[in-house]
């Protein structure tokens, strides 16, 4: 059989590294720049990627090509620990992580203690790290619950605060838009419609996440789920209160924004909003939870998983039976105490721990430690955004408070470290 050859274009966008910006760039890059200053990650937001449909290749040609993309990068000094830390975006994961991670620690980083940083978002076995997978979806719940929970905001676009009863629309079923679903449904709030490259769906009384994930497993496709009609029209403009854009960019534009119908917009992809349909949302009194904020669960995690793999040990492994056993402890110390006061004539005092006391008592796991650090993360992300927005009266436009907020830390470091020569 005769070889087939494919010119495959590899794409590298200049990086910025511990609060140092490059000049050159797409809106893209900068945006996943911006992204990293609100928690203030080290991060800088570089873009690269093969210009290819993953889908027309084996497993064994797309291994060729991430090892030898792998490679190239390394040889021009794009990627290390210390230089470029690359992460799982558009058709690409683990799987793809774990090949870049063994290409570079047996190239260039052969003697590189920590040559496992070089990428993130690998398997567990390979130095990942729990809760990375689902990482940016739960980031954007987090990043909704901040201000669906906020009576101010909510009282500005006429919704009562929290989960239970809202409906949303998901454009995208992929990593992001699935993990998202299933947070949203477990938190209480209802999916009424989701679309796909190749069709929607949609049901009034809600679409049950696990179920549609089944399906699509087994269909590859979400189209002809028997719980839920096809929706023929723009999912975009299907009424409900939170509208959730996760797949690519340029998705809400001067031309569909007038028809959108949702309260809330959480831009779960990077970019999915035109300037003009930005500017038409706040008019309509629309709240818009920016991309560079709202999906920051990806990237933050990352940050975690790149100190883990620079520590080179599992968050929680030098503390997890001690927490375990001080925690039993304590129990005992209350139950000893409170015999003694009442007297032990009365018999033992037990003491009965609440379900969610008895899960704590028992030690935080890694991905018990990396929920509640992105959570932390992201409401402190929410606190800046909202003070900024109230400094400058910017109401509803929580974009722009975003920027400033990014801007502000770019300012204060250059104006600290001064300029070089």
């Amino acid at each position: 059989m005769g070889k087939r050859w494919t010119l495959a274009w590899i794409h590298q966008q200049g990086h910025d590294c511990h609060g140092r910006l490059l000049p050159q760039g797409s809106r893209q890059r900068t945006s996943v720049c911006l992204t990293c200053f609100f928690p203030d990650i080290p991060f800088g937001g570089a873009m690269a990627g093969v210009r290819i449909d993953p889908r027309r290749y084996s497993e064994h040609e797309l291994e060729k090509i991430t090892r030898h993309f792998t490679v190239e990068m390394a040889k021009k000094g794009f990627i290390g620990p210390g230089i470029d830390v690359l992460a799982p975006d558009v058709s690409t994961g683990e799987r793809e992580m774990s090949w870049i991670a063994d290409t570079y620690t047996h190239t260039l980083g052969y003697r590189d203690i920590n040559a496992q940083a070089c990428v993130t978002g690998k398997p567990i076995s390979q130095g990942g790290i729990h809760g990375r997978h689902s990482a940016t979806g739960r980031g954007v719940l987090h990043g909704i619950e901040n201000y669906i929970t906020n009576t101010d905001y909510m009282d500005c676009i006429g919704l009562s605060p929290g989960f239970p009863g809202k409906t949303f629309v998901l454009q995208g079923f992929g990593k992001v838009g699935l993990h998202t679903m299933k947070y949203l449904h477990e938190y209480g709030a209802r999916c009424v419609c989701v679309g796909e490259t190749d069709g929607a769906i949609y049901n009034p009384r809600g679409i049950d996440p696990k179920e549609l994930e089944d399906y699509e497993q087994g269909h590859g496709t979400i189209v002809g789920f028997p719980k839920a009609e096809p929706c023929d029209g723009s999912i975009l403009e299907v009424p409900c209160d939170i509208l959730i854009p996760a797949a690519i960019e340029k998705q809400l534009t001067r031309e569909n924004a007038p028809r959108v119908q949702a309260k809330i917009i959480a831009e779960a992809a990077n970019g999915p909003t035109t300037p003009a349909a930005h500017e038409i949302f706040l008019q309509r009194n629309i709240l818009v939870i920016p991309d560079v904020y709202v999906n920051a669960g990806g990237v933050t995690v990352s940050f975690f998983e790149w100190l883990k793999n620079l520590n080179h040990v599992s968050y929680g492994r030098l503390s997890f039976k001690y927490e375990r056993e001080s925690s039993y402890h304590l129990l005992q110390s209350v139950q000893h105490s409170l015999e003694q006061w009442f007297g032990k004539a009365r018999g033992e005092i037990p003491i009965v721990p609440s379900p969610e006391f008895q899960a704590r008592v028992t030690g935080a796991s890694e991905k018990d430690i990396v929920y509640s650090g992105l959570a932390y993360t992201m409401e402190q992300s929410a606190k800046q955004i909202m003070t900024m927005a109230a400094r400058y009266n910017l109401g509803l436009d929580q974009r722009t408070a975003a920027y400033l907020c990014a801007l502000e830390k770019v300012f204060t470091v250059y104006n600290e470290a001064g300029f070089t020569y």
